[in-house]
């Protein structure tokens, strides 16, 4: 335990440091300290106003994703279960495409209409799943509030004119871009507010787990407490979808992570690990984003999610060679 925490510790300071050296300009190991204690200069602002806000929003956003995975694959007991299934990324992006396309000034955009497209979406999930049976109709649900909103979403894309239309995209597909500290510090007050509020909702996670009659014999009224979770769960993924769009499938990619490196560890180990994995994912995303095709900017969220793809594939084709050699 002790040497990973330390492996993944020494890489995250690399994955950082990387973060706040490598662009245009670069800046060198060397020069990096006086970067961030000089009064002014041209490095100074790139290093503690461009990438740094950058870095701490990608951190953010990452430890929430991971953190509402969690809550999420654990409480539904489905790996599959993931925050773009609640409504509330997919409801964010709908909102936003649709005041761009209307042309609707809101002062705080994108980040105010976002918010409240995220608690548009998850409220409208969490109200359909009431008296749902079981953990697979809410997953059902959800995909399709998730759908509904996401139909929004490309009708909202097809009014806009082009020069409005890419910085849609870019915005729907997942983007750090642009990030200062005015959007951080909101995003982190979202984000201690939402762990801990994560954390309060172990317990019950932890009976969820075990199953919807288990976990009613134990006292557990199971319907009432996945809404809970599920709430905490869109809370977590509303915090990231302001600032930085619907970033796709890091709350499936962190948690399978952890799961690999403690598969039988307690539910706030569970927790911080998906949420300590989640943030490098989306602090990793973002450094190949902005360096691989430089000076051209490719979205966060494509990269999540297509590292996801690539890792879900592969759990399905182990678990489908377990089935089959199981006797």
């Amino acid at each position: 335990m002790t040497a990973r925490v330390a492996t993944a510790s020494a890489f995250a300071l690399v994955i950082a440091t990387a973060a706040l050296m490598l662009g245009q300009p670069f800046v060198g190991v060397n020069r990096l300290l006086p970067a961030l204690s000089a009064a002014d200069g041209l490095e100074h602002v790139i290093v503690t106003q461009v990438r740094a806000p950058r870095l701490m929003l990608g951190i953010i956003a990452g430890a929430c994703l991971g953190a509402a995975g969690m809550l999420l694959q654990e409480a539904l007991r489905n790996p599959l279960a993931v925050p773009e299934l609640l409504g509330v990324s997919s409801g964010a992006g709908a909102a936003v495409g649709i005041c761009v396309a209307l042309g609707i000034a809101v002062p705080g955009a994108p980040v105010v209409p976002a918010l409240l497209g995220a608690a548009v979406g998850g409220g409208v999930t969490l109200l359909a799943v009431r008296g749902a049976a079981g953990p697979s109709a809410v997953l059902l649900i959800g995909a399709a509030v998730s759908a509904a909103c996401q139909a929004l979403m490309i009708a909202a894309g097809a009014l806009v004119d082009s020069r409005e239309q890419g910085v849609l995209v870019r915005y729907l597909l997942g983007s750090l871009t642009g990030t200062s500290w005015q959007a951080v510090g909101p995003a982190a007050a979202g984000m201690v507010v939402a762990l801990v509020a994560a954390v309060a909702v172990l317990p019950a996670v932890n009976l969820l787990r075990l199953g919807d009659d288990t976990a009613s014999a134990l006292g557990l009224r199971a319907g009432a407490a996945r809404m809970i979770v599920l709430a905490v769960a869109s809370l977590l993924v509303a915090v990231v979808a302001g600032p930085c769009g619907p970033i796709a499938w890091v709350g499936f990619f962190a948690v399978r992570i952890a799961h690999a490196w403690r598969p039988n560890s307690g539910a706030v180990q569970r927790l911080a690990w998906s949420a300590a994995l989640g943030a490098l994912v989306v602090v990793v995303a973002d450094v190949a984003a902005r360096t691989v095709l430089y000076p051209v900017e490719l979205p966060v969220g494509g990269l999540t999610a297509l590292v996801a793809v690539v890792v879900g594939t592969g759990l399905l084709l182990r678990g489908d060679r377990t089935a089959r050699s199981s006797p």
